[in-house]
């Protein structure tokens, strides 16, 4: 599968912005031979924007899902977009990604279960379930956001439900460099699967932006990476690298979970 992850700068709080820029590099990413595009965490209303955010979010059938629908429609290309959610006016905002299909319909939802630090806690719910993988042909591909992939539960339980590529929208910023250097290959070569990690760049309301996307390997080694501006990252990947990968590290096969909870239960 030839996967694509656009790092990009967006247009904070201007979701018709947003959603004009998407056509051409969705275009371009599909005249390069991509299947799938992932952009960054919360790409769809801008990151850093406590004040805007309520007023910003949608509901996941909301008018913008229509126009990025008709974006992977026509250009034959699955669309992974963060946004910001809100079900209905009376319900709460959830820090969510949605997969698009190249027929315009939903794929997949995740809204995340690790919110970071008080600005995230203070605006989202936390989401209470993960998602199984969906199917994109061959492959099993599930959901994670941000904060959500530092944690080795969240990886390992999507592994054992048979994952097979990871997609982490994400909004970094430079500080914490030790997530796509160390945490993201580390979670892939412990689990022998993929993960595509998709972060925002530039400057957007007083926060900077670390840039950094990566796609991680099976065997943990980086098969793409951007630095820190714009960039449009596409790769192939292909399944038969998890099978070649398990024998050299095998965490799955030798885990004995019997032990996992002797000693505590949290």
């Amino acid at each position: 599968m030839k996967l694509a992850l656009w790092q990009t700068r967006g247009f904070p709080g201007d979701i018709g912005g947003n959603l004009a820029s998407l056509e051409p590099i969705a275009q371009s990413a599909a005249a390069a031979g991509a299947e799938l595009l992932l952009l960054p965490e919360l790409w769809l209303s801008g990151y850093n924007l406590p004040d805007l955010i309520p007023a910003l979010a949608e509901p996941a059938d909301g008018p913008s899902f229509s126009r990025i629908a008709d974006i992977a429609r026509r250009n034959n290309i699955v669309i992974a977009y963060g946004y910001a959610e809100r079900p209905s006016p009376e319900q709460p905002v959830y820090n969510s990604v949605q997969v698009v299909g190249t027929a315009g319909a939903p794929l997949a939802h995740y809204r995340k279960t690790h919110l970071f630090e008080s600005m995230e806690k203070s605006l989202y719910t936390p989401g209470d379930v993960f998602e199984p993988p969906f199917s994109l042909g061959e492959w099993k591909i599930a959901l994670l956001i941000c904060y959500d992939v530092e944690f080795p539960e969240n990886v390992r339980t999507h592994a054992l439900a048979g994952t097979d590529l990871i997609l982490v929208p994400t909004a970094l910023s430079p500080e914490f460099t030790n997530v796509p250097d160390w945490f993201v290959p580390a979670r892939a070569v412990e689990n022998t699967l993929f993960i595509a990690y998709c972060n925002h760049c530039g400057e957007e309301n007083g926060l900077l932006f670390l840039g950094g996307s990566k796609l991680a390997g099976p065997d943990g080694r980086t098969i793409v990476a951007a630095g820190e501006g714009e960039a449009l990252l596409i790769a192939d990947i292909d399944l038969a690298a998890r099978k070649k990968a398990a024998p050299t590290f095998p965490y799955l096969r030798d885990r004995r979970p019997e032990l996992y909870s002797s000693l505590g239960k949290d």
